[in-house]
């Protein structure tokens, strides 16, 4: 009897049909890179194999997202190692500007006092008085008597001057007399800043002229013997006005003034 095989819409897939199934549903899962390995021997991945770019497409997106991640990184280091940088430029720029205004100013500060210090010297050096001979002393006193003067005593002092010795004026002021006169031989008269005359009598040679401003210590001429004179010296006469017979104490006079005499 013949028998007919059995069939029927229950009937199981054959192993041959199954496994085709099986492997063509694998590739549809690898290839949409749901799964990238498979329990049997035939599809199995090492782990420790390095993945290729053939393996999956989820691999390749990893690996560009990561190669990314690092550009933007080492970008980003890049703008805060620049930002760091001009920002200590910067610094370094307004720190030695500070310096150097500090410097100018502190140079400035030195200067002007200098300035001030040389213009106060200078205003003392102005206003101060002297000697008209300087190391000299008084061989003839004030108002010493005798007939030597026509008025009978002496209307100044005498300072001990070799022929030929410097005289100088003894403060600051305007020459208002300068040449021959009469006793007091070459003479210069000379109106003070403060408003007072000094004389100086029987100069072998004068050195300024009338109008001339002189400064305490300035040459005005040099001793001798000319006019009424018994020997090379220095008359040196102080005054109320430039007028013979204003004539006041020179010792005193000098004294009041700062000088040691």
């Amino acid at each position: 009897m013949a028998f007919t095989r059995a069939t029927g819409k229950h009937r199981g897939p054959s192993r041959l049909s199954r496994r085709s199934a099986g492997i063509a549903g694998v590739a549809t899962l690898a290839t949409t890179g749901v799964i990238g390995t498979l329990a049997s021997p035939a599809f199995a991945v090492d782990a420790d194999a390095a993945p290729s770019v053939e393996d999956t497409g989820l691999t390749q997106i990893i690996a560009a997202d990561s190669l990314a991640a690092t550009v933007d990184a080492q970008a980003a280091a890049q703008e805060r190692e620049a930002a760091e940088a001009e920002a200590k430029r910067q610094a370094e720029a307004r720190a030695k500007a500070e310096a150097k205004r500090k410097a100018e100013a502190r140079a400035k500060e030195i200067r002007e006092a200098r300035e001030r210090a040389a213009r106060e010297a200078e205003r003392k050096r102005l206003n101060s008085f002297q000697l008209p001979v300087a190391g000299s002393y008084v061989s003839t006193g004030y108002k010493t008597g005798g007939a030597l003067w026509s008025s009978g005593s002496h209307s100044g002092v005498d300072f001990h001057a070799a022929s030929g010795t410097k005289v100088v004026s003894v403060g600051s002021g305007t020459v208002v007399e300068a040449g021959w006169g009469g006793a007091y031989g070459n003479n210069i008269v000379i109106r003070m800043n403060d408003g007072t005359y000094t004389q100086y009598g029987h100069l072998s040679a004068i050195s300024v002229g009338v109008g001339q401003s002189v400064t305490p210590g300035q040459q005005i001429g040099i001793s001798g013997s000319t006019g009424n004179s018994t020997g090379p010296h220095l008359h040196f006469e102080a005054r109320t006005t430039a007028e013979y017979g204003s004539d006041i104490n020179p010792i005193a006079y000098l004294r009041a003034r700062g000088v040691n005499v």
